[in-house]
């Protein structure tokens, strides 16, 4: 420890106190750079290195988003909540600060505890109304989320637009800025990666976060299908270990159709919660012959002694209020 900065080393993206436990025989720890204080208050710039705090890889900060924050864990309800009742809740939203970040790709294999490496998707760039294309290794990431360090390498980070979106400058702080292409880059593609709302509610001590993503519009059998990305993170804020066995949505359409979806567990996968690893991370995709909806909906949780509890998923709206523009462009992946 020097002053308020410490030292650290990694091999993966375990958490650091068990990582020497975990490490493959024959491996040794690299120093990979030096913690910094945490900002309280204002935001981290452009190329600003970082661990995620919670799931332990390394990554750089591209820019801000500014998103509305709707907690209704912090709003009382206006009035009594009969069981099942979803909106009945009045929730004023507060400007939260998200980060569009880079993964280091040799981090990503270790990250276990979320359902894959987390990605940008978007529509195909032709008639398909099905066919969807992603820039894997992009991630958002909320203000507390970042755990900042310094590094005194010139490309501490691996992923294919590292050295593309930004370049090394030693007289800045930090010392990596953004190259032209990573502005350009951002502004073509502002309406797919724009993240606006972000609703979190917490049930029995299970927090589930929602962010909904507009992704565009394609036309298929002479109508319109409009396309939405969400990503859902589960945390177990308490001590008990606990399993997520079953999704339970309730997708409305502006159209007038209410769709009911059930099934085992989330993209495959039947989660274990525990305090070793307390969350779990996924995106998926729902599509309307609408310009808006809303979804909603439970996940059935399984205690170790097998009785169940339903934890709530905070409804979400899904607005298509930006402009159908072109695909996004600049890259082809």
């Amino acid at each position: 420890r020097s002053g308020s900065s410490v030292c650290f080393t990694l091999q993966c993206v375990t958490v650091l106190p068990v990582c020497g436990r975990n490490r493959p025989e024959g491996k040794i720890l690299e120093t990979v750079g030096v913690f910094e204080a945490v900002k309280q208050h204002g935001k981290y710039e452009t190329g600003q290195l970082f661990l995620h705090s919670v799931f332990g890889y390394r990554g750089i900060v591209l820019f801000p988003w500014h998103a509305r924050l709707y907690d209704r864990d912090i709003t009382p309800p206006i009035k009594p909540e009969p069981p099942g009742a979803h909106g009945s809740k009045e929730v004023k939203g507060k400007t939260h600060t998200y980060y569009q970040v880079l993964i280091d790709t040799r981090d990503c294999p270790h990250i276990s505890q979320r359902s894959q490496t987390e990605a940008v998707t978007f529509l195909a760039n032709h008639d398909d109304s099905r066919a969807l294309y992603a820039i894997p290794g992009l991630d958002y990431v909320s203000h507390e989320d970042i755990l900042p360090y310094n590094s005194t390498e010139q490309v501490p980070i691996q992923h294919e637009l590292f050295e593309r979106f930004l370049m090394y400058n030693p007289a800045k702080s930090p010392p990596f800025t953004a190259r032209d292409t990573l502005k350009a880059w951002q502004e073509k593609n502002h309406p797919w990666l724009e993240l606006s709302d972000v609703h979190r509610e917490t049930t029995e001590n299970i927090r589930v976060t929602v962010i909904p993503f507009y992704m565009g519009m394609r036309e298929a059998q002479n109508s319109h299908v409009y396309w939405w990305r969400y990503c859902i993170r589960l945390e177990n804020m308490g001590s008990e270990v606990v399993q997520l066995r079953e999704r339970h949505w309730r997708i409305f359409s502006l159209s007038g159709t209410l769709e009911t979806v059930r099934g085992r567990g989330v993209v495959g996968r039947e989660p274990v919660l525990s305090k070793e690893q307390p969350a779990f991370q996924y995106s998926s995709h729902v599509s309307l012959q609408a310009p808006s909806g809303h979804m909603w909906g439970t996940f059935r949780i399984e205690r170790t002694d097998g009785s169940h509890f339903d934890v709530r998923i905070p409804p979400f709206s899904l607005e298509s209020n930006k402009d159908d523009k072109a695909p996004p462009a600049g890259y082809t992946f």
